[in-house]
């Protein structure tokens, strides 16, 4: 083979790689080398004969090039995806105007999946009947902020001042399944939702993932409660799953909160002093929840990244300051995130042959907000994982042009087999749209069903629930039985009408929904 590399220049190839400056560049500059190294081979085969033993080595190498090549081939493709998960304690104050700095909107790269876990989210007793009603003023907010970016909320589920919400890429929604959400009570010795956790859980792509937001026991002296805590939400919470009917049997967990863990033995000026000299490493060995996850192997199965900043509790409101009035309470990184990937011993088959990985980008606290006494903590990551669903269950689209001067017809067509049922609905949505709930209008599948064969369905649309003054829309198909959007259309016009236009119709003498349309 030596014989090979001195024809090939190998050796001369190997000099220059070396020379090249920067990380950033070597994969490029790897491409151009090797593009190099197949030239010289070409000038090389030219001049070597049949009977040549060069040319019996040289046909070995390539057979083993392509070898190699043929089974990277076969690898199956993994997909990256970006999550970005906010946690904040907002101690009943009312939203702030912008959460620009939460989400990361300056950022280049949106990720895929927003998770956002709210707690102490103020549940007065008149207003939170309105918010059963409608969505609380936090969801509001966080909908129409991202609904014009392209995010739709796909659950949401809360429990007095519990919150957790789940925002997706419209791209993704239709594999984002199984969706189920459920809650648990620990406060007042379980009869009251003051204290406790929420959860969701769902397939994204054929991955099992669960988020559980809590909120547990406070003060310092109540850290083995806080564990009986967490341990009886994982005992409680069931799902309606084969796969994954507890907590955690799900592929990817993760827990978040106020969990309430306190730093241990260190005196206040102590505190105050690494917080002040960013020497946070001081402090690590004596946080509640890195002591008790020496002692509890349950905690072990749970990684969280570094706790690279400051405390976030308690501060005083509308300041960067600690707590000043008497109680000067110690300041505690009581806002986390940890995750836990299924262990190993645990994997079925089809895990082991698709393997989802995690890794965390950042996790950090975000100092720009003060309206509660606490920050809010924000984690970054990216999973890597194979998509085991290609194709949505379902694909539809408009026929034809739609406007309010025709009935419509719309057409679907089912790709995969799906628990369809009576109370499946299309929903007609402005593009921009925020949540399954926020139609123009829907028909029930079954019921205004025209045409069908085994592969097209039609489904018929009344030009009284088309919007008069049209707009950009797409189509969702809504399946009661997986309570999620199984299919999306490309967006499309919906023209306005000419009859109105003729009658002189103006804006203010439309319907609200058409008025939603047009702004």
């Amino acid at each position: 083979m030596e014989e090979i590399n001195r024809a090939f220049g190998v050796t001369e190839v190997r000099v220059r790689s070396r020379s090249l400056a920067s990380d950033a560049s070597r994969s490029t500059a790897s491409k151009l080398l090797l593009r190099q190294r197949l030239h010289q081979l070409m000038t090389c085969v030219d001049d070597l004969g049949p009977r040549d033993e060069l040319h019996h080595k040289v046909s070995q190498a390539l057979d083993g090039a392509f070898l190699l090549c043929g089974r990277r081939a076969d690898m199956p493709r993994k997909d990256r995806f970006r999550l970005h998960m906010v946690t904040w304690n907002v101690a009943s104050a009312d939203p702030s105007a912008d959460v620009s700095s939460l989400l990361h909107l300056s950022s280049p790269r949106r990720p895929d999946l927003y998770v956002i876990g709210l707690q102490e989210v103020y549940s007065g007793p008149v207003r939170f009947v309105s918010d059963l009603a409608f969505e609380d003023a936090w969801s509001r907010l966080f909908m129409t902020t991202l609904a014009p970016l392209g995010y739709l909320k796909v659950s949401s589920i809360r429990m007095q001042g519990l919150l957790i919400l789940v925002f997706s890429k419209l791209d993704h929604v239709p594999f984002i399944r199984d969706i189920q959400a459920t809650y648990t009570r620990t406060g007042i010795f379980g009869y009251w939702g003051n204290k406790g956790g929420v959860s969701i859980r769902m397939s994204f792509y054929g991955h099992m993932l669960c988020f559980l937001n809590c909120h547990l026991a406070a003060h310092m002296q109540y850290v083995t409660e806080r564990i009986d805590e967490f341990e009886h939400i994982l005992d409680t919470q069931t799902f309606d799953s084969p796969k994954a009917p507890s907590i955690l049997e799900h592929r990817l967990v993760f827990w978040f909160g106020d969990l309430n863990f306190r730093i241990q033995d260190h005196g206040m000026q102590f505190v105050r002093s690494c917080i002040n000299n960013q020497t946070y490493s001081l402090l690590w060995s004596k946080d509640q929840l890195t002591m008790m996850k020496k002692k509890e192997p349950l905690l072990q199965e749970f990684e969280e990244g570094p706790l690279d900043f400051q405390p976030t509790f308690k501060f005083d409101r509308n300041s960067d300051v600690y707590d000043s009035s008497g109680k000067k309470r110690k300041p505690a990184w009581t806002d986390r995130i940890l995750w836990r990937l299924r262990p190993q011993g645990e994997t079925v088959e089809e895990e082991e042959e698709f393997p989802l990985k995690i890794r965390q980008e950042s996790y950090t606290s975000d100092m720009t907000y003060s309206i509660s006494d606490h920050k809010p903590v924000v984690g970054l990551f990216t999973l890597e994982m194979k998509k085991l669903q290609e194709s949505p269950l379902v694909r539809l689209y408009p026929e034809g042009d739609w406007s309010a001067d025709m009935d419509a017809m719309l057409v679907y067509c089912p790709l995969q087999p799906f628990p369809s049922s009576a109370w499946d609905w299309i929903g007609l949505y402005k593009v921009g749209f925020s949540c399954a709930s926020d139609y123009i209008t829907y028909t029930w599948v079954k019921d205004d069903e025209v045409a069908f064969s085994e592969e097209l369905v039609q489904v018929y649309i009344s030009k009284s629930a088309i919007p008069v003054l049209g707009g950009e829309c797409v189509l969702c198909y809504y399946s009661s039985a997986l309570q999620c959007v199984i299919g999306i259309s490309e967006p499309f016009k919906v023209h306005v009408s000419k009859v109105a236009i003729e009658e002189g119709l103006v804006p203010e003498n439309i319907n609200g929904l058409d008025k939603a349309l047009a702004t």
